[in-house]
């Protein structure tokens, strides 16, 4: 092998294994905290929409306590991006989340179906909003809305699919939370 032919195959190698090791520094450095937003957290439901990075935040205050305005919400965001938004509404009535009214809040709407609990539900590509009866000390009824990055790639069936479980999963967890008996 000649000094030019060694010098390139020494670079090529270098070149190669410098953008493997930088391909190897990627992936998830962060946790997942066991709960967000005054909710625990079932880490398996939010896994679909978590992607690398370096850190994991979340912004906002508690869904749970929403204070006299009836409303509380949060973001989790992974390097300064938002992964979730998430909102409860204490009300005074069960909302139809199928109302006409309340289709701007989604791209596809399509009712949930077979909810876990009496209530309405509502999917779309990456908005879902479920209104739900609770029967608790501080409130009647809910509602729980749940935002993706509205940028999420992959396929939208799988997304949808990964939302529903996601949101009925929230739901029954802010329910317990709330001591709702309903």
């Amino acid at each position: 092998m000649t000094d030019t032919r060694r010098r390139i195959a020494a670079f090529s190698l270098t070149a190669c294994l410098a953008l493997s090791l930088t391909a190897c520094g990627g992936g998830r450095e962060y946790t997942v905290p066991k709960a967000v937003c005054g909710v625990p957290l079932n880490e398996k439901t939010l896994e679909p929409f978590l992607f690398n990075g370096e850190k994991l935040e979340v912004t906002g205050g508690s869904v749970i306590e929403t204070g006299t305005s009836g409303h509380g919400s949060c973001e989790i965001r992974v390097d300064g991006k938002r992964v979730v938004r998430l909102e409860v509404e204490k009300v005074d009535k069960l909302y139809d989340a199928m109302d006409p009214s309340e289709e701007f809040r989604f791209t596809n709407r399509k009712k949930m179906s077979g909810l876990p609990f009496d209530g309405s539900g509502a999917l779309g590509d990456s908005n879902s909003m479920v209104s739900a009866g609770c029967s608790g000390d501080e409130v009647d009824y809910l509602i729980a809305y749940v935002s993706l990055d509205g940028e999420a790639d992959g396929d939208v069936s799988q997304r949808r699919e990964d939302l529903e479980a996601f949101t009925l999963d929230f739901v029954a967890k802010v329910k317990k939370e709330l001591g709702c008996t309903a």
